[in-house]
């Protein structure tokens, strides 16, 4: 059973503060929407100008890695019901959140599915392993990353994760539309 609502309910929407924070948006919790989430997020940074390429790239990358999971390892993959929902926010002046939050679980999980880089790995393990580099090139790409449950409550354990990813952009204004100024989209500290 999914956690996340299949139509908008209106005690759901979100009323953004002075363009902070763009509408929340439910995608069917399969890999084959990956494409979709990425275009929904080019549309939705289009309010900005000013980002580079090279850093919308980076973003839509990190978003894919992070659906990509989310349909993977929960149950948001798992259940033929199971949603993924994405949110994009600016939660200080000069960053960019994106965050993905999942179903839960899976019921066929044997192991813990919380999100977490591979360690432990020799050098000729990570030239043939074919998965486990996608948190590796989140934290490389975002300015921060990390993970926490949807309700931080011990009962409700397993009902679903939220990950988000910061990105750090110059001169970051909201007054009636959103701007940038032209600096360096990698400025900062990594």
């Amino acid at each position: 059973m999914a956690i996340v609502p299949h139509t908008h309910a209106l005690d759901y929407s979100i009323t953004p503060p002075a363009g902070r924070r763009w509408e929340y948006r439910v995608y069917p919790g399969q890999l084959s929407q990956t494409s979709r989430v990425r275009a929904d997020l080019n549309t939705d940074l289009g309010r900005m100008t000013g980002p580079t390429i090279e850093v919308r790239e980076e973003m839509a990358l990190c978003v894919s890695e992070m659906f990509a999971n989310a349909c993977d390892h929960s149950r948001s993959g798992e259940d033929p019901d199971g949603r993924v929902v994405r949110t994009l926010d600016l939660p200080r002046p000069g960053t960019v959140r994106i965050s993905i939050i999942d179903d839960g679980t899976r019921t066929d999980a044997t192991t813990n599915s919380a999100p977490r880089v591979p360690s432990r790995r020799t050098r000729r393990e990570w030239d043939q392993a074919e998965r486990g580099r996608g948190l590796l090139m989140l934290g490389d790409l975002a300015t921060r990353w990390g993970f926490r449950p949807v309700l931080d409550f011990p009962f409700c354990a397993g009902l679903g994760t939220v990950i988000w990813a910061e990105f750090t952009l110059p001169t970051l204004t909201t007054g009636g539309t959103i701007t940038l100024g032209t600096g360096s989209a990698r400025g900062g500290a990594r």
